[in-house]
């Protein structure tokens, strides 16, 4: 047997969302530096579309506004900084623009993380409502200091995402070495207690 909800999302006027209440969109923070883009922007599509809540409702904007600071840091994995293409399209004859992640970073880092948000909501003028709750800024200061954003909620985080910070280079070769810097001692070890 299948039990309703005890609440349901409501659309109050011309909003897609409740604008006073408990229910009321919250606003949160997001600090984009040294994150994978895929992985930030899918933790954010789940709190603009509102599944992080238990009051989610398909049909009804339920999400929260996001403001996504250091966008111009963000990190993508592998080779996709050369290789991801973002391609826009005019319509006409010879009308289509390419540029490769590097050149978006540089020119529009913000539109990097709301094309990758965009990718993961469902296509619709409710998903084109929502995207209007992301605020992207390409450094550490944000217009929206008033409405007091807070942390992302624990419902919305995924463990990977916040915690990670990236390997360099000498942290990589450190791992790998090891192995066999362990046993390089425990050969001197022996050696040195077989001459005793």
């Amino acid at each position: 047997m299948f039990t309703q909800k005890s609440y349901l999302a409501k659309k109050v006027g011309a909003h897609f969302y409740e604008i006073k209440g408990p229910n009321a969109p919250k606003w949160y923070i997001v600090d984009a530096q040294n994150q994978v883009v895929g992985r930030v922007s899918s933790m954010i599509a789940k709190v603009i579309t509102g599944k992080h809540k238990v009051t989610y409702t398909p049909n009804v904007d339920t999400g929260d506004f996001v403001v996504v600071i250091n966008a111009e840091k963000v990190v993508f994995t592998r080779t996709k900084l050369d290789k991801k293409i973002y391609r826009d399209y005019s319509g006409y004859i010879s009308g289509l623009k390419e540029r490769t992640a590097r050149e978006m970073l540089q020119d529009k880092p913000e539109e990097v993380i709301r094309r990758a948000v965009w990718g993961m909501t469902n296509k619709s003028s409710l998903a084109r409502h929502q995207m209007k709750k992301l605020k992207v800024f390409a450094g550490a200061e944000h217009e929206h200091k008033a409405q007091n954003p807070q942390e992302l909620p624990l419902a919305a985080l995924r463990r990977s995402v916040m915690k990670m910070e990236p390997k360099s280079a000498a942290k990589k070769e450190a791992k790998k070495a090891a192995p066999r810097i362990a046993a390089a001692k425990a050969l001197a070890a022996k050696t040195a207690a077989a001459k005793n």
